[in-house]
């Protein structure tokens, strides 16, 4: 039997590595790790060279162009592409996706609206692509996940990427019942498109395996699981937190109350290892099925508990194989001290209280946070 005890544990702040936000035109990208700027103003052009000669490209387009159509035949033209291109809508915003075959170069692009009040919206059009006879990675890949990764407001950051968006239409709106007899809906099509993007972006995430960039690289993929994950699981989510009143929540004392319900909630359902490549299951089969290992219990307990406005985060250890949820909630228990916030550690794989952790996965020395604020 593990044994469980509290631990106050004090570490240093770890850095990790940032999406890059534009205050002028409110968008965000999260470019794979090892991208470097290499060109541009910081202000409408920006120029970005990764890995093995990746080449990301973003500019700003501003009362230039009327409609997405004139914006993409304008592009072909200057680039002389040969790719083909499909318009889509991207959570209510005009938006292309560009195969791009132009000299000697090939990769995607995205055009999308940025967020305005005016009547003609400023665009973002976003290149990521390699020369063509280029060997070493799978450049497709490191492409979809660059492009992916573009919220063009603040909006998306909890919504599905637009080659996401694009690639899996979600579907329907369905009734399910989740655990413990709880009623909900769902997108139909969510749960298959969840996995693709865990699966999609641990693929990324294993090109950065004995390199530098190897911690940064994880963070990334966690918080690209979060993203994705956070509007599949909202209404479930709210859910869970209106049969645990976590919304009247308001003193730390209740907050706790309320966290460790969820816990035990948690700690509840089937813990089952998963024969994918990530061991990952998605969040949407997780909290529809009762089922999950550390990581996908951990990622929703964060998730429930930022929807009851606690906030929340995960911590991860390589060395321990073990991932376990963190709450800013105030009160006696094992601490883990992270960008200036001594958060409170949850297990979620073992049926203990909220501040507990077990002796042989308690060094912090191999751990690290990540954050999704």
């Amino acid at each position: 039997m593990k044994k469980f005890f509290l631990l106050l544990v004090f570490l240093p702040v770890f850095t990790f590595a940032e999406s890059l936000y534009s205050p002028t035109w409110g968008f965000y990208i999260d470019l794979p790790e090892g991208y470097d700027f290499a060109d541009g103003n910081g202000n409408d052009r920006f120029s970005f060279r990764g890995p093995n000669g990746l080449m990301f490209d973003a500019v700003v387009y501003n009362n230039r162009f009327n409609t997405m159509l004139d914006l993409v035949e304008d592009v072909n033209r200057r680039l002389t592409n040969q790719g083909d291109v499909d318009f889509f809508t991207y959570n209510g915003k005009q938006a292309a996706i560009i195969r791009l075959s132009f000299r000697d170069y090939s990769g995607w692009g995205l055009a999308v609206e940025l967020g305005s009040r005016s009547a003609v919206k400023p665009m973002l059009l976003a290149l990521s692509y390699n020369l063509a006879d280029s060997k070493g990675l799978d450049f497709n890949l490191f492409h979809i996940s660059a492009l992916d990764s573009i919220s063009p407001t603040e909006a998306e950051l909890r919504y599905p990427g637009p080659i996401m968006e694009y690639s899996y239409p979600r579907g329907q709106l369905k009734n399910v019942t989740i655990f413990s007899g709880i009623n909900t809906i769902i997108y139909e099509n969510d749960a298959e498109a969840s996995q693709y993007l865990i699966e999609r972006e641990h693929t990324i995430y294993q090109n950065y395996l004995n390199t530098p960039y190897l911690q940064e690289a994880c963070i990334r993929y966690y918080r690209l699981v979060y993203r994705d994950s956070f509007d599949r699981i909202k209404n479930a989510a709210d859910a869970v937190v209106r049969h645990f009143n976590g919304h009247s929540a308001k003193t730390d004392s209740e907050k706790r109350i309320f966290a460790q319900k969820i816990l035990s909630w948690i700690q509840g359902f089937h813990y089952e290892r998963f024969i994918v490549e990530s061991d990952f299951l998605n969040l949407v089969t997780s909290i529809t099925e009762g089922v999950g290992d550390c990581d996908s219990h951990s990622m929703l307990f964060a998730i429930i508990l930022e929807k009851a406005d606690i906030r929340s985060a995960i911590m991860i250890s390589s060395y321990y194989g073990h991932a376990m949820a963190l709450a800013d909630i105030k009160g006696e228990g094992a601490r883990f001290e992270a960008y200036q916030t001594q958060w409170l550690v949850a297990e979620t794989t073992d049926k203990v209280d909220i501040g507990q952790i077990a002796q042989d996965v308690s060094d912090p020395e191999y751990w690290f946070a990540v954050i999704f604020e």
